[in-house]
């Protein structure tokens, strides 16, 4: 899924998106078969039902509407300038679990809902209950079954083909990736080139070794199918939309 269709799924960023648990009572997600799940694959996975209460839940936007909409449109720029990097400082009412950072929380809760499969690496399980509370998203164990991704560092980070890639006809039908690393740069690191680059930008993201980038070039021969690619750090974010080409590393 792209992020341009993300947002339609959101009805308009609607004010549930990061509501606190106080206003709320906590939607129901589609049966788990991920492995994060404690709840038995027939059951319908709820916090409640992994003896998680309202309480425990840390709070999502500050402006439940407001905030979703910024997190989107930033995330659109971001995606339309490879390389560039945003602030989402301060959209967030609380931090979030770990290893969600603000811009990855942020991200999840407005662009994931109901309808939109998510695949979490495991080292990711605490989250579970704050994206099942907030968005309802249902959990799938492939990859390849997502529409989003979230992977805490590069090093859980499993092979780039092990997602939807999309089609040739519906190259849409694909995987957006939310990484997050323990730092971004626009100093040294991945020279870039494509769509939104003028003359040429830099990209550098902590611990992404020569093969992330090597499987990142070979998918550029596949183009318009492959993956877009949101670099979280902390309460920043960085894109490495699909069209993209990476010239050196």
């Amino acid at each position: 899924m792209t992020l341009a269709e993300a947002a339609p799924k959101r009805g308009g960023l609607p004010a549930k998106a990061g509501t606190h648990p106080s206003a709320v009572s906590a939607p129901e997600a589609s049966p788990p078969s991920h492995p994060l799940s404690s709840a038995r694959a027939a059951e319908r996975w709820t916090p409640a039902s992994a003896g998680v209460t309202s309480g425990d839940i840390a709070p999502g936007f500050r402006d439940p509407v407001h905030g979703a909409q910024r997190a989107f449109r930033l995330t659109l720029d971001a995606m339309a300038h490879p390389a560039r990097i945003h602030d989402l400082s301060g959209l967030l009412a609380a931090p979030p679990p770990d290893p969600l950072g603000d811009a990855a929380a942020a991200l999840l809760l407005a662009l994931c809902d109901v309808e939109t499969p998510l695949w979490l690496a495991p080292e990711a399980a605490p989250v579970l209950p704050y994206l099942a509370f907030h968005g309802g998203m249902p959990i799938v164990e492939a990859a390849a079954e997502a529409h989003f991704a979230f992977i805490p560092g590069p090093a859980r980070l499993p092979p780039l083909g092990s997602f939807a890639l999309g089609s040739d006809e519906y190259p849409d039908r694909s995987t957006t990736l939310i990484l997050e690393v323990p730092s971004l740069g626009s100093q040294g690191g991945a020279a870039l080139s494509g769509p939104g680059i003028a003359t040429a930008a830099r990209l550098s993201a902590q611990r992404l070794g020569a093969d992330f980038w090597r499987q990142r070039q070979e998918l550029s021969a596949l183009f318009p199918r492959g993956l877009d690619i949101v670099f979280t750090c902390g309460a920043r974010l960085a894109a490495l939309p699909r069209s993209a080409i990476v010239e050196s590393f």
